[in-house]
């Protein structure tokens, strides 16, 4: 809990930072944690971008009980418009509380044991269980004791996330992701007790522990892929602009997403078919590169395309697609770029560079910090059917993304939810939830 004062020049620094065009998730920490100065490369100069006018987000006055499906699925039909065109028709959904009174909670998944049960980290680094609603008084794992993290909203420390084992009702494994005391990024592999509702403490086994320069820009996710492989997104590291080259150097783990086999190997084994495995100038376990800091990322359990939401620096955020079927290696442009814009070198050429563009991107204008999402997949939003759905940190926007008959890509604003949210969730039946970072608090998406 932060104090009022503390609270009030939070905000105070983020109207001015979307007003000046210069935050995101970690930039938002770096203009309220600024305490000493960091080194940065210069950026080159380049063309000047016309600021977009900003965007008055309408309210939806329609009833969305009062609406047939029918109605819901035209009017929904008919909110996507091609990106970037800032114009948002009015779509009625809205937030279910679930449960609430979590530290900062930062994930929710589920642990497809066909239990029901909700999993939700918070930044303190304690994972707790939502069942029918109710939070249980004990916590799965208490992590706090082993975890680094400022009693701060803007802070990027602390447990980040949790993915549970694709056999997980038969092997009871499990995997987080946190920043431990000496600001390391780790991921570690923990099991299930004799008891359901509890981990074993004494079970964990470190899979990597990444060193972090900086306090932001940390080990972000693990999430299992279709492939049965762990995926790993981490940040670059930290630091404006990507001071230490982290993101393009194939020698360093950060500002990558990585991809491992947990099945095999002691602690893990490197997937043969890994794009970098006989390159002895890069670390095998790399899947795709040049990220600043890839806040989330989901597959699509129907078409195993994998989506991706990348923090950009001063201006821009944007959400990346990586086809099911794409060999891996991919880089995605930073530092060199900023999401689609040239950044550390003046007047970059992305395809001849082979540097992979967003599928689409929204100025600071619009908000301050992209949250990845998922793509949904339940049935009680028909409507939603197949469509990535995302959000912005500080303006607590909620949008989907879906392609057009045209090819294109096309997005909705869902909610205008003034929530801060640091994450969306979705269960074993595939509806999804949003997470409140400052209230502490869980909603289920719903018409």
């Amino acid at each position: 809990m932060i104090s009022n004062n503390k609270q009030n020049l939070r905000w105070v620094l983020t109207v001015l930072c979307l007003l000046s065009g210069l935050i995101v998730l970690s930039n938002c920490g770096d203009a309220a944690n600024s305490g000493q100065a960091r080194p940065t490369p210069t950026p080159a100069p380049v063309a000047a971008t016309p600021t977009p006018t900003p965007v008055v987000l309408p309210t939806p006055t329609a009833d969305p009980l009062a609406l047939t499906q029918e109605e819901l699925d035209t009017i929904l039909a008919t909110s996507f418009v091609p990106t970037p065109a800032p114009v948002y028709p009015p779509v009625p959904l809205t937030l279910i509380p679930v449960a609430d009174g979590f530290a900062r909670p930062t994930f929710l998944t589920h642990a497809g044991d066909s239990s029901g049960r909700l999993f939700v980290t918070d930044q303190e680094g304690r994972v707790h269980i939502v069942e029918d609603g109710v939070v249980q008084t004990r916590p799965f794992l208490d992590l706090s004791h082993l975890v680094i993290t400022e009693d701060d909203y803007d802070s990027e420390q602390g447990l980040s996330s949790i993915a549970f084992h694709p056999n997980y009702g038969e092997n009871g494994l499990f995997y987080v992701t946190y920043t431990g005391l000496e600001g390391t990024g780790v991921i570690v592999r923990y099991q299930v007790s004799s008891d359901p509702d509890v981990a074993n403490p004494d079970s964990a086994m470190v899979l990597l522990a990444i060193e972090q320069p900086y306090e932001n820009h940390n080990v972000n996710q693990v999430v299992f892929g279709p492939d049965g492989y762990l995926y790993i997104a981490v940040g670059d590291g930290g630091g404006d602009g990507d001071p230490e080259f982290n993101a393009q150097n194939l020698n360093s783990l950060r500002g990558k997403i990585l991809r491992i086999d947990v099945d095999q190997g002691d602690p893990y084994e490197i997937p043969p078919d890994n794009p970098f495995v006989e390159d002895d100038q890069a670390r095998p376990e790399i899947w795709s590169f040049g990220w600043r800091n890839p806040w989330r990322i989901a597959f699509d359990p129907v078409t195993q395309d994998m989506y991706i939401g990348n923090a950009g620096q001063y201006l821009y955020e944007g959400v990346y697609l990586e086809p099911a079927q794409a060999p891996g290696g991919l880089n995605y442009g930073w530092n060199i770029m900023e999401i689609g814009h040239c950044f550390f070198i003046v007047d970059c050429d992305p395809d001849a560079m082979g540097l992979e563009l967003p599928i689409v991107e929204y100025h600071h204008s619009e908000g301050c910090a992209i949250i990845g999402g998922a793509i949904y997949r339940g049935a009680a939003m028909p409507a939603l059917q197949g469509a990535y759905v995302y959000g912005d940190y500080c303006t607590g926007a909620v949008w989907a993304l879906r392609r057009t008959e045209d090819q294109h890509w096309g997005r909705a604003l869902l909610l205008w939810s003034q929530k801060m949210i640091s994450s969306f969730g979705e269960d074993e039946a595939g509806e999804l939830y949003l997470l409140d970072h400052l209230a502490g608090s869980v909603f289920r998406l719903s018409f």
